[in-house]
């Protein structure tokens, strides 16, 4: 993978990483509690990237991600990827969970159907999220298991990421207040 630049850049959430080359981004780290840890994790997968000041497009991007970060409703599906390398299932899935809008939420199921694949394509939809290379920009973290449960998030944090960035949408995971107080 070389051509790739990155930076590294702070937001509310902690240290985030992106990369990019010439077609677009190809990579996002969410945000970890270090600068160098999230550079570590950044190079990890896109091997001999260089560090450099992002152009107008990825700082645009930047700017966006800081917004989101301190709570503002963000839309991500007009950002420019590169996703040269994923075979054509995964870019259907990554095109099926960018139509996942700020504050909703889908299942690896759902999204199989809705692609036309079979129940068992929900195991191909999880590994496409667990795989994703530009997390948050693909909002994997809104993507559940069956039953709308929480399921997995292999970024750092786990899974106690992915619902910290779904409540920061406004999704909650706790019971709803009871609507009438017991007499006793």
């Amino acid at each position: 993978m070389s051509g790739h630049r990155y930076a590294i850049f702070e937001t509310a959430g902690g240290f985030c990483g992106i990369a990019w080359n010439v077609a677009g981004i190809t990579r996002f780290q969410l945000p970890t509690s270090s600068e160098l840890s999230t550079e570590n994790l950044l190079l990890r997968r896109i091997g001999d990237g260089q560090k450099s000041p992002p152009p107008v497009e990825i700082g645009e991007t930047i700017a966006l991600v800081k917004r989101y970060f301190a709570g503002e409703r963000i839309d991500f599906s007009e950002i420019r990827l590169d996703l040269e390398g994923q075979d054509e299932v995964f870019r259907n899935i990554y095109a099926a969970a960018r139509r996942i809008g700020w504050g909703h939420t889908s299942t690896y199921g759902t999204i199989a159907k809705e692609l036309g694949l079979g129940p068992e394509a929900a195991r191909d939809v999880g590994q496409a999220m667990a795989k994703n290379p530009v997390a948050l920009i693909i909002p994997c973290h809104r993507v559940l298991a069956a039953g709308g449960k929480l399921g997995g998030f292999s970024a750092p944090g786990g899974s106690t990421s992915k619902q910290r960035m779904l409540e920061l949408e406004g999704v909650r995971f706790t019971p709803p207040e009871p609507a009438q107080q017991s007499l006793f």
